[in-house]
């Protein structure tokens, strides 16, 4: 049996730490149990699963994930929480221990090759100031993670799951949909977080699914960054310096079917990708 954190706990293992929570950091540390078990549960994480879990902090949803039986993978940036983890574990789940992996690292900047297991899903509360880089980083870097849900802000959760002709639809959302169906599947109250955030906070869940007909993610993601560079001008104008002008963007538009005056948060991530493709067609 795996025995979850509570708020006293919490607060005791960042005073033997002398672990104060910062914002640099984006330290928000879950305390209440009914909302880790929540998390895991939505997440759908099963025995069979290798759980990518960044910025686990004190603990408290590294301890539900492995009350499944699924392996841990958690990366940690803090050196002294990512030492002090393990202990934890083995207080609080002793066979969970052997579960567990800790990797000391940027997950910003970890590769594939420092995960062990093949990870198979992303389970995370994100720290707010990186949440979606992070994603887009592992995403990328880890071809095995089939699924994920990530806690982030409220307003990054609804620009991640956006869709086009939304006011909030972006390059988060078209980059994230890149790789599959992105939703906001529930709201986390303030409450549960100490110390208490001054945002509101909701979970995302997302899947890996089949890449659209461009294959060179890079080209795409650029022209993603173009067209919503200048939100107020029309696809023709905001890929002129992308294309060379506005006269090849033009041409390169018509020629994937696209509306030269059409804007960018008009379009999903297929019809961004014809764009790519006729770009790379007229090369």
């Amino acid at each position: 049996m795996v025995e979850l954190l509570g708020p006293a706990e919490i607060r005791g293992l960042a005073a033997e730490l002398d672990v104060r929570p910062t914002k640099k950091l984006g330290q928000n540390f879950v305390h209440d149990p009914n909302t880790v078990r929540r998390i895991v549960e939505l997440a759908g994480v099963t025995a069979d699963d290798v759980v990518l879990e960044v910025g686990p902090g004190l603990g408290s949803l590294t301890l539900g994930l492995l009350a499944t039986g699924a392996r841990v993978v958690a990366v940690e940036i803090d050196p002294k929480l990512a030492a002090r983890l393990p202990e934890t574990v083995a207080e609080r789940g002793p066979e969970a221990a052997e579960r567990l992996t800790v990797v000391g690292a940027d997950a910003l900047r970890v590769a594939n090759d420092d995960l062990p297991g093949a990870p198979t899903a992303l389970v995370a509360n994100l720290p707010y100031n990186v949440a979606v880089p992070v994603v887009l980083h592992l995403l990328a870097e880890v071809p095995s993670l089939r699924s994920g849900l990530v806690m982030v802000q409220t307003e990054v959760a609804d620009r991640m799951a956006a869709g086009p002709g939304s006011r909030i639809y972006g390059v988060p959302s078209v980059k994230l949909a890149w790789y599959g169906p992105a939703r906001k599947v529930a709201a986390v109250p303030r409450s549960v977080f100490w110390p208490v955030p001054n945002v509101d906070s909701a979970l995302v869940a997302f899947e890996r699914g089949d890449a659209p007909a461009s294959e060179d993610r890079d080209s795409l993601f650029s022209l993603v960054d173009a067209a919503f560079s200048q939100r107020r001008k029309t696809l023709r104008a905001a890929l002129a310096g992308w294309a060379g002008s506005a006269e090849r963007a033009g041409e390169l538009l018509a020629a994937a079917g696209i509306d030269p005056k059409t804007r960018g948060e008009q379009l999903d991530v297929r019809d961004f990708a014809r764009i790519a493709a006729s770009a790379q067609v007229g090369r």
